[in-house]
């Protein structure tokens, strides 16, 4: 096919759209908020997702110690810290400096606490070890909690418990509705370049009796398709960044605890080129393939 048989063919496909406007309207309307819902979902997904991971971050689990260890008991936990690669890093807190950091943290009743150091400090000594990933949080505290030497282990396994199945309820109901929204645009469209194929019925019948090739009748309406499918993406960019945007915007100029959740949102500079091409190939693609199942009855002859 040389250059400006595609030309013709190409605009041939946009005549085809004005012609049934209606119908593209209704396709780019339908796709485009199936794509804002979508977009919404991977949205809210990549958040949580940012969430939970930052608490990975932040997660120390605190390992309390019997006054009476031993350095061959302390010895051995060190080690276990070293040898498990989803331990990052540990910090050994004496008791005095338990007790330093709990003055200062209730610094307006520093004098309640200062007839407690030295023999009187009651307060443990401990180990803080910080992890990479939550999923390991009962193996580690099970584990460390059943060592010689250690008293207790802090244990936020609901907490931790509940993010995690948070993360996978959100991961779940997104691709879900990815995949039925996807499935519902599929429809739409397929069905509106139907009617297209179906008004022209005669005409493509005729072509393929003189002999066009099925790539030659077919390029109209996959062009058809693909613009529909590319001018829905935009469209529900547009909506999806805007409203993202606007959301970050105001949390962070509402006061200071929202500013804090802010920080917590991924920010639109990180995302804003992975959703436009999510939309673009999504959109695309969706549009290319209803065209090509629109079509394959009528190219049969």
């Amino acid at each position: 096919m040389n250059y400006s048989s595609f030309k013709y063919l190409t605009k041939q496909g946009w005549h085809n759209m004005r012609v049934n406007r209606l119908m593209s309207l209704a396709s780019i309307g339908v796709l485009a908020a199936c794509l804002v819902i979508t977009g919404i979902a991977g949205l809210l997904s990549v958040n949580v997702n940012n969430f939970v991971d930052r608490l990975n971050d932040q997660n120390v689990v605190i390992i309390y110690l019997y006054d009476d260890i031993t350095e061959q008991e302390k010895a051995a936990l060190i080690a276990s810290f070293t040898e498990e690669n989803y331990i990052t890093g540990y910090t050994y807190v004496s008791k005095d400096e338990a007790l330093q950091e709990m003055i200062a943290q209730m610094e307006d009743y520093e004098d309640l606490f200062s007839a407690y150091g030295g023999d009187k400090n009651m307060l443990p000594a401990s180990y803080r070890i910080s992890m990479t990933d939550l999923d390991f949080y009962d193996e580690v505290v099970s584990f460390y909690t059943s060592q010689p030497g250690v008293e207790k282990v802090s244990s936020s396994a609901k907490v931790v418990n509940a993010l995690i199945t948070l993360k996978n309820i959100v991961n779940f109901v997104g691709w879900g509705l990815v995949a039925a929204l996807g499935l519902v645009s599929l429809v739409v469209i397929s069905n509106t370049i139907r009617l297209t194929v179906f008004a022209r019925r005669k005409e493509i019948n005729i072509m393929r009796f003189v002999g066009a090739t099925n790539a030659f009748i077919r390029l109209p309406f996959m062009v058809e398709g693909i613009t529909v499918g590319f001018l829905a993406a935009m469209l529900a960019f547009g909506i999806v960044f805007g409203a993202y945007v606007a959301l970050l915007t105001l949390t962070a100029q509402n006061g200071a605890w929202v500013y804090n959740i802010f920080f917590d949102f991924v920010p639109y500079e990180k995302v804003w080129y992975w959703l436009l091409g999510a939309f673009c190939i999504s959109g695309i693609f969706v549009g290319g393939i209803g065209s090509i199942a629109s079509m394959r009855k009528h190219l049969k002859v």
